[in-house]
């Protein structure tokens, strides 16, 4: 390891354990249900880079208690079986079972995964925009058929739309909608939540192979259902 490396992960080990301890000593939470990252002597300079980014999100260096409660879902408490992933840079948070890992998504901010079921995942992205409410794209019934027709499907795919709804949570509204992609040799099926804030089009898809849906439809419901955009 060089000494530029070892500096930094000493100083970032340093970092997360005052983070660690100031949590424990004044969140209302487990720290174990909120995300954290730590380092090694194998980390990769990808690594090193994504835990300094998870190291700045929980406030390392500057850490308070008025960073996070900012969202609803702290302040109802994890549910059993979820962590939380807070972004308080990016300006959004949402539960994800807490047996998934992290790990990089092409083109997506945040992302999880099953151990075992890699096509089990959720994932975050988001784009700039001019709109300030989820309304200003239109209706409900015709902006997510565009959106799974035109936008999550590929042209060899068939889009089925199963259920949409709206929710209005701490003033910010969201569209959630579950739908199927067929293709012909394979068929995913999911639930995706988009919501405007922050000057971003925010969207966040968590799924499964069609096969598996019906065992973990409702597991992963609560994902969707829990997705929140926070003010930055």
């Amino acid at each position: 390891m060089s000494t530029k490396m070892a500096a930094t992960s000493l100083s970032l080990s340093f970092g997360l354990t005052s983070a660690a301890n100031t949590l424990n000593r004044h969140s209302a939470f487990p720290l174990h249900n909120i995300i954290t990252c730590s380092s090694s002597e194998n980390t990769s300079p990808n690594q090193e880079k994504s835990f300094m980014r998870r190291a700045f999100l929980l406030g390392v260096g500057d850490l308070s208690l008025n960073l996070i409660p900012a969202s609803s879902l702290l302040a109802q408490g994890v549910p059993e079986n979820y962590e939380i992933f807070v972004d308080k840079q990016d300006g959004y948070s949402y539960y994800y079972p807490s047996d998934w890992r992290e790990f990089d998504f092409r083109g997506h901010d945040s992302a999880f995964k099953d151990r075992y079921l890699q096509l089990q995942n959720v994932r975050l992205s988001f784009i700039p925009t001019d709109k300030s409410d989820i309304h200003d794209l239109g209706p409900m019934e015709e902006v997510v058929p565009d959106l799974v027709k035109h936008v999550y499907s590929a042209p060899n795919q068939v889009a089925n739309i199963m259920e949409m709804k709206e929710r209005s949570t701490d003033g910010k509204n969201y569209f959630t909608f579950e739908y199927v992609l067929t293709s012909p040799n394979f068929s995913r099926a999911a639930f995706a939540t988009i919501a405007i804030g922050n000057g971003r089009h925010y969207t966040l898809i968590v799924g499964a192979n069609e096969r598996r849906w019906r065992k973990f439809r409702n597991k992963l419901k609560v994902v969707a259902d829990s997705f929140q955009v926070l003010d930055i």
